[in-house]
């Protein structure tokens, strides 16, 4: 298994340091890549997360959380991808499930738009405020 640290960012939040270690296994379309993410700050929520990612295409499949107690605590799975501007995959549907209150959210996406117009200054924090 690949060992190694780096930086990622995850959907709204701040680029965090997380060391990890990858493998690859059979996964329902073929080979994945399953990626290990262990948080540096000892302040996380989560002791690691396992993501599983498509080989072929480095879709997201599936992200499994483990709680502090290093207990599974939430699967997200994503399926149905399309690919816009024959470059840009997203799922349609995406689920999280906790496995310990036995409650889930199922997200459905449609109409993704990509070369809107907008740019990363459109995001920061004085754009955001004045946007309300």
């Amino acid at each position: 298994m690949a060992k190694g640290h780096c930086t990622l960012s995850s959907s709204g939040a701040s680029p965090r340091d997380l060391r990890y270690a990858v493998k690859e296994e059979a996964c329902s379309i073929g080979t994945c890549f399953v990626v290990e993410q262990y948080p540096t700050d000892e302040n996380s929520g989560y002791t690691k997360r396992v993501v599983w990612i498509d080989k072929a295409e480095y879709r997201i499949l599936r992200t499994d959380f483990y709680d502090r107690k290093n207990s599974l605590l939430k699967t997200l799975t994503t399926e149905q991808y399309q690919q816009y501007n024959d470059k840009f995959w997203r799922p349609s549907s995406m689920k999280m499930v906790n496995h310990q209150t036995k409650k889930s959210t199922d997200l459905s996406y449609n109409q993704y738009q990509f070369g809107n117009g907008l740019s990363a200054s459109d995001f920061n924090k004085n754009s955001l405020k004045r946007a309300r």
